[in-house]
């Protein structure tokens, strides 16, 4: 850069006029970069919230392309005093009647009583089986019934007993219960004595406090047994849990289709659906009123989301008991768009043509939400349209960087090359006038010349 300050020889502001001729060079070519680099940032932006829109969407999606989302049903009881009943995807809609005759229980098995449950019962050993599984106690001469208590429940091999002291009007006896309800879980007790001393096997004589019971109910006139309370080959797909018995009580255990789930599955689809034809159309209309337009209006990455949306949700589908629309279902278009329902007619077409309906969103690779999920993976995924998109606009925005920069380096050598050119000026009019100065002295110094002020 040359000489900054005012011209020496001239007189001019020469950083002035450098300043003001740089500026009139550099700042429609800064303000164009400004406007450029702000419309792709903010397309940036709308990228971004319409891939958000779009993920969104695609969540929204995966209830109704998931076949077994349509298997839903529920239970429901005429009474809920005698059993709950759970039931898994293969039950099959119906009605049965149910009668809880029985309900399954634990042997209970006592010693004789002990005037004191600390005193020596005998030393020998006992042995526990239940349901041909075994196990054995070691007694010593000091084991109390307290103590082997202990022994049973903390024994590593205990087959499925429970020791308690039971203090009756008789005195402190030992109880045994399986941990198992029913017949095939009875105990079975023996003692082999060792030794002088009380015989273990006197106070080891068991008696029945509750016998071993299994459960027993009627479904439709047809009686089912189980060891446990818990029945889970009764009925396909059902899991009954008893509670209460009562032979003369009738319970009617119902399955049917839970629509209401897979109503509100639509619902949700239609509402994000509606939610991204939002976003998009924010992003691309123009406004009258204000005279604006989205930042994405006529773009075609838009015109083309738009288009396949709605080619496939006016699309007809392959169902096996013939074709569907969407618009047979009670789901239609409106002249602006978004999806409507119609909850009446949707309603209806659930409760009979709900296998149809099944197809029309889940089939693989043919029904409209699996479709459309395949549509929104293809902007979403990795190196997907979104992808390649955002790459080119960033690519842009480092172009424009990188133009600022070769600005900045031309308008450094447009300043450096007028400064040069100004102060060459500015030092030529310096001599003149210097030459000026000395020919005017040399005139006022012949005789005859008188200087005009």
């Amino acid at each position: 850069m040359g000489i900054s300050a005012a011209g020496i020889g001239s007189g001019m502001d020469i950083p002035g006029i450098v300043n003001a001729l740089v500026g009139a060079e550099e700042a429609p070519k800064i303000a164009r970069f400004n406007a450029e680099e702000g419309t792709l940032n903010a397309k940036i932006s709308a990228i971004g919230s319409l891939k958000s829109a779009m993920s969104d969407f695609q969540t929204q999606l995966e209830y109704l392309s998931n076949p077994e989302s349509f298997i839903n049903q529920r239970v429901k009881l005429s009474n809920s005093d005698y059993f709950s009943a759970t039931i898994d995807e293969t039950a099959i809609a119906g009605s049965y009647s149910l009668v809880v005759e029985e309900l399954a229980q634990s042997q209970k098995v006592s010693t004789l009583a002990s005037s004191d449950a600390e005193a020596a019962v005998g030393e020998g050993t006992l042995s526990f089986t239940v349901d041909g599984n075994s196990f054995d106690i070691a007694a010593n001469a000091t084991d109390s019934l307290s103590s082997l208590v202990e022994k049973i429940n903390s024994a590593e091999d205990n087959v499925g007993i429970l020791a308690t002291i039971i203090n009756d009007d008789d005195g402190a006896k030992l109880v045994l219960t399986s941990t198992s309800t029913g017949t095939a879980n009875q105990i079975s007790v023996s003692a082999t004595d060792v030794g002088p001393g009380t015989p273990l096997s006197d106070t080891f004589t068991m008696t029945q406090v509750q016998e071993a019971k299994d459960s027993r109910i009627k479904i439709d006139g047809l009686t089912v047994t189980s060891s446990s309370n818990t029945v889970t080959n009764a009925i396909t797909g059902a899991t009954l849990t008893l509670t209460e018995a009562d032979p003369n009580k009738t319970t009617t255990l119902t399955f049917e289709r839970d629509t209401g789930a897979v109503k509100n599955g639509i619902i949700s689809f239609v509402d994000s659906y509606n939610s991204l034809l939002k976003t998009l159309d924010d992003m691309s209309s123009y406004d009258p009123e204000t005279k604006t337009a989205g930042i994405l209006q006529g773009d075609r990455l838009v015109r083309d989301i738009e288009r396949q949306l709605r080619r496939i949700t006016s699309s007809e589908f392959s169902t096996p008991d013939g074709s569907l629309f969407l618009s047979s279902m009670g789901i239609s278009a409106t002249r602006e768009g978004p999806l409507e329902i119609d909850s009446d007619k949707l309603d209806e077409a659930l409760e009979s043509n709900f296998e149809q309906i099944k197809t029309l969103f889940s089939a693989e690779d043919t029904g409209l939400a699996t479709t459309l999920d395949t549509l929104a993976e293809k902007y979403l995924q990795a190196g997907g349209v979104f992808e390649i998109r955002d790459d080119s606009l960033d690519n842009q925005v480092e172009r424009i960087t990188d133009s600022r920069e070769r600005l900045k380096t031309k308008m450094a050598s447009y300043e450096a090359r007028l400064y040069k050119q100004y102060n060459a000026m500015d030092a030529i009019v310096g001599q003149l006038n210097a030459q000026s100065s000395m020919l005017q002295s040399r005139l006022d110094s012949l005789p005859g010349v008188v200087r005009k002020n």
